[in-house]
């Protein structure tokens, strides 16, 4: 069997793969980058099905449109206006045609890499970034180059000087709650991104799951938000949406936002992949914002992730001290830690990681994230699927590992 050569680019995910380690009983994962399934609206989702199959069973269970299902794009583009808590700094004018339904944010990316990378073109993202992006990048046989960050997001002035040397084809950035990294990027560096995107004439990809699942005080505007401020700068956006992290992951609905040229394109190879998204899951969907209960499950799933942020990051200080750094996330779902190797303790989280599966408890080592330089030190723990007797119980064990 003779494979295709674009998969000499490309190798399985190292969070993919870590998971078939977790079999042990009793272990406490913090390696999962998903909501918890305790947290899923199951009567509000149970009530839109039975709605759906009752108001239009034909549009539900037929095939659809390969740009989505119409009253779904209605109701995201309502949702995108009013962002389900009616912070009017953030909301976005864009009409249901201003966007197409995708089978998760991922296959927005996907799309992407289908519509703009040629073998051999740059494409510059966070250093580090979203494992399933440098993968999804490389596989079109793009060249990934990492832009430094801290926890204040990616360093523009570094990242102009990428985008003069290089010219990537486009920049692939996660403003807010990133993942891996739980940064957020300030507004200033936010209007300056759109700002080198219409001085270069280069794409900005803004991939934004977690904006909505912020801890007291709300993020900056995205970037898509601002774009308003920064003459010409829409022209150059790309914005990939989801409803994975806040209502359900199994439903796969996302969404994207672009110029409509590039959206007819990724329409086009759209339909050569899955002919449409899932019409059942989009007129659930649908329903389910119609409906009005995404505010309160918001709020609900920002009440409980907080505190089981804030008690991860005591933990952290408590139990392991100055043999971790960390910045304490704002929103999202992850911590960003680095090991030290204060007092002879650990330096390499690939070495922690495997000791930790020893005593009972799971976390995803960093190098993975990076395009190219990987800091051995780094570790993502996410605090989304253990409650907080288990974040307890489990920083304990990391203690002991360490």
């Amino acid at each position: 069997m003779h494979y295709a050569d674009r998969l000499n680019n490309v190798e399985t995910s190292a969070i993919r793969e870590l998971f078939k380690l977790l079999g042990k009983p009793g272990i406490i994962s913090f390696a999962g980058g998903f909501p918890d399934s305790a947290m899923f609206d199951v009567d509000g989702i149970q009530e839109a099905v039975n709605k759906a199959l009752t108001d239009e069973p034909g549009g539900a269970l037929q095939y659809g449109a390969t740009e989505g299902y119409n009253p779904l794009r209605e109701q995201l583009s309502a949702f995108m206006g009013d962002r389900g808590d009616g912070r009017r700094e953030n909301s976005v004018k864009v009409a249901p045609d201003g966007l197409i339904v995708t089978t998760g944010s991922q296959q927005a990316l996907d799309l992407i890499g289908k519509t703009l990378i040629n073998p051999g073109d740059k494409v510059i993202v966070e250093a580090p970034t979203f494992l399933a992006t440098i993968q999804c990048f490389r596989l079109y046989g793009a060249q990934v180059i990492g832009a430094p960050i801290d926890e204040h997001g990616v360093k523009t002035d570094e990242l102009e000087k990428l985008i003069a040397e290089h010219k990537p084809k486009f920049v692939y950035l996660i403003p807010t709650f990133g993942n891996p990294s739980g940064a957020t990027l300030s507004l200033e560096r936010r209007k300056r991104v759109l700002e080198l995107a219409v001085k270069y004439q280069t794409p900005v990809v803004e991939d934004d799951p977690y904006g909505d699942l912020y801890f007291g005080v709300p993020p900056p505007p995205s970037i898509l938000a601002l774009s308003a401020q920064v003459s010409g700068s829409r022209d150059w956006l790309i914005h990939c949406g989801s409803l994975s992290k806040v209502l359900s992951p199994g439903l796969r609905v996302g969404w994207m936002i672009a110029p409509p040229e590039l959206l007819a394109r990724a329409t086009m190879c759209k339909q050569f992949s899955d002919a449409h998204t899932s019409t059942f899951a989009q007129a659930t969907a649908a329903q389910y914002l119609k409906a009005g209960r995404m505010p309160a499950t918001l709020a609900k799933v920002r009440d409980v992730y907080g505190e089981r942020a804030r008690v991860m990051g005591e933990c952290l200080k408590r139990e392991l001290g100055d043999a971790i750094t960390f910045t304490q996330p704002g929103g999202g779902l992850f911590f960003w830690a680095r090991l030290t190797g204060a007092n002879g303790k650990l330096q390499d989280a690939g070495e922690l990681a495997k000791r930790a599966i020893e005593q009972g408890v799971a976390f995803v080592p960093g190098a993975p994230f990076f395009a190219h330089d990987p800091d051995p030190a780094t570790l993502r723990l996410s605090f989304a699927t253990a409650d907080v007797a288990k974040i307890v119980e489990g920083m304990g064990r990391l203690r002991r590992a360490l």
